[in-house]
């Protein structure tokens, strides 16, 4: 349970914050800027959302908002699972299969891709566009994150699934694809 009464603490002045079980890093540290970049993809996901009108589909990006935290938290830990109790937050393979439902169904009602799409058309796609693109930058990070030390898979295969649903759910809110911007290669020579 989080409670949280005051909001400024003063002992992150120097440059250096609290990891999960009390270790203390850089601001700078890769985990922080991972774990950062989701934080990002979250607020870019919350703007996203005041312009989706379908109610399913906010539902269904509310619900990846709470998988956010949670990654935020797994990603905020570098301690040892076996060890720990109890045992750390963690996301979960169920937890990107659910994405991929997501993204089968919403994908049904598009049309097959010709050209890549530009990030554009409705505000709602525009703004998903955006969140895809610093989910995109988050999914690197945790990449490089984990290329030194241990990261949960689950955490890399959920970002790179989010990517995903947020262009297909991008595409679906552009007039179920109708509406895609498309990029024409030299078009402008």
């Amino acid at each position: 349970m989080v409670k949280l009464n005051k909001i400024y603490t003063r002992t992150g002045d120097g440059g250096d914050t609290h990891l999960v079980g009390g270790s203390r890093t850089s601001k700078a540290d890769l985990r922080v800027t991972a774990f950062g970049d989701v934080d990002e993809t979250n607020s870019a996901l919350g703007l996203a959302i005041c312009a989706i009108e379908d109610d399913g589909l906010k539902t269904a990006m509310l619900r990846v908002q709470n998988d956010l935290f949670d990654l935020g938290a797994d990603l905020a830990n570098p301690g040892q699972d076996a060890t720990d109790e109890p045992a750390p937050l963690r996301m979960t393979a169920e937890q990107a299969t659910w994405l991929e439902a997501q993204i089968d169904q919403y994908n049904d009602d598009l049309s097959a891709l010709r050209s890549f799409v530009l990030p554009g058309g409705e505000e709602a796609s525009a703004r998903l566009h955006l969140a895809r693109a610093i989910c995109r930058r988050a999914e690197r990070k945790a990449v490089a994150l984990a290329q030194g030390g241990p990261v949960n898979i689950h955490a890399l295969i959920y970002l790179n699934r989010l990517s995903d649903f947020l262009f297909v759910a991008a595409r679906w809110c552009n007039l179920k694809g109708a509406g895609d911007v498309l990029w024409v290669p030299g078009g402008d020579r």
